[in-house]
């Protein structure tokens, strides 16, 4: 891993080094170029093979989405849908599933927020109504490994917040990711993926419903996909490559620091992995075991693409220039492996999720503890908060008013509206005098 001292190259080298690219700069390999060019025609970037795809779903319906699944993924599709009773199950790993589910059910019934009504005046009353999403699409990737952890992580949110409808798409009908859908509650699978499922969920199909909103995770066109249609419904957010930030000072362990930057690695070779320590020895120890670690890895091969594309080390002058690079980034996962981490915790302000000491690493977040692991990236934390009950809810305002507290506020109200130049408003209170 690359190691640089922030002394010695500067806070603004630092910075340049931590700023990520947005999701939609993330240049497509010539591979995946040359392939989209066979199945278009013509060397299309992202941006354009994501509209092209979402226009045609929404002219054409499902039978866009049995074209582009022959075309990109191979497959010749009639019904879409999953049928959810005759999901098999695995004992051992379903044990598993039900105490992930458990704890994340539990955490988010933490979270859910209440109806309020507060008087005013006479008899009048202000307030505000929470009410759940009618209908939520949940998208779930398939791609180089199954995330049934991702499933329960969308799902059981909504469940908890009472929407009335969940589907799913997912182009990968792996067994634990169904059997996952199925605990969680989910309404309807339907094994569609990529932009096109995006599209059919937003807009609706002959076979897929139309949603208010979808949430998920994906690769740069289902993200951009999401855009796309943001406005004809609502998104979670716009993800892009998973990513990890740790901050040790000299007594951490070298080599779970090693093991948890892995952890994000073996994600994607465009996930992020930096350390910031206060040690230039622990660094050195870091990158070292890194080394030795990945030779074990069976995903070897990404989590070292990885590495040595994203791949960073910060040695930071002390704590407090550690945690002020933290907040520049605004990691997605930040882990505090140092002595007091609660004594840092008040000066972190850019975070998707926060793990506190040794024994709170990352992969506790991703698929045990409760709290949800679909979280910002990209520095996006900065204004993004963690999806939760609240991202399946609405808030209606609530007015109601005596006739003798209107006209009590009638002369504030009519001199507004006529400043305004509304007068027909300034009107509708005058008329009720």
């Amino acid at each position: 891993m690359k190691i640089v001292n922030a002394k010695k190259i500067g806070r603004e080298a630092v910075e340049r080094l931590l700023t990520k690219k947005s999701f939609d700069e993330v240049e497509l390999s010539p591979k995946i170029r040359a392939a989209n060019q066979k199945i278009f025609g013509e060397d299309l970037s992202a941006v354009e093979i994501v509209r092209k795809i979402v226009s045609d779903v929404r002219k054409f319906g499902d039978k866009a989405i049995i074209d582009y699944t022959k075309k990109i993924d191979g497959i010749e599709l009639d019904n879409f849908a999953v049928d959810i009773k005759n999901i098999e199950i695995d004992s051992e790993i379903f044990a598993s599933l039900k105490v992930a589910a458990e704890n994340i059910r539990r955490f988010h019934i933490e979270q859910l927020p209440k109806s309020w009504i507060t008087y005013r005046g006479e008899n009048s009353l202000l307030g505000q109504a929470v009410i759940p999403l009618d209908r939520v699409g949940v998208y779930v990737p398939g791609g180089t490994a199954a995330y049934p952890s991702s499933v329960l992580m969308n799902i059981i949110p909504a469940k908890v917040a009472g929407v009335r409808e969940i589907i799913m798409c997912t182009p990968n009908a792996n067994k634990t990711v169904l059997a996952a859908a199925k605990l969680a509650g989910v309404d309807k699978i339907f094994k569609i993926g990529g932009a096109q499922a995006i599209a059919a969920m937003a807009f609706g199909t002959e076979q897929i419903p139309r949603v208010n909103k979808i949430v998920g995770p994906g690769n740069i066109f289902v993200t951009l996909a999401k855009k796309e249609v943001y406005g004809h419904c609502d998104i979670d957010m716009l993800a892009g490559p998973s990513e990890i930030l740790i901050i040790a000072d000299e007594n951490a362990n070298p080599t779970y620091a090693a093991a948890d930057l892995l952890s994000q690695a073996e994600h994607d070779p465009l996930a992020c992995s930096i350390l910031i320590t206060t040690s230039e020895i622990f660094a050195e120890n870091v990158a070292a075991q890194v080394k030795i670690q990945l030779k074990n890895l069976p995903r070897k091969e990404i989590a070292e693409s990885s590495i040595n594309l994203n791949g960073l080390i910060v040695v930071a002058e002390n704590l407090d220039e550690a945690v002020d690079f933290a907040n520049f980034s605004a990691p997605e996962h930040l882990e505090l492996l140092v002595n007091e981490p609660f004594a840092l915790l008040p000066k972190i302000k850019n975070a998707g999720a926060i793990f506190l000491g040794a024994y709170s690493p990352e992969p506790l977040g991703d698929y045990l503890a409760g709290p949800n692991h679909v979280l910002p990236t990209g520095g996006t934390a900065k204004f993004y908060s963690v999806l939760n009950v609240e991202t399946f809810l609405k808030r209606t305002s609530l007015i109601s008013y005596t006739k003798n507290d209107l006209l009590g506020a009638a002369d504030d109200i009519i001199k507004l509206a006529n400043a305004e130049g509304l007068h027909a408003h300034a009107n509708a209170i005058s008329i009720r005098r």
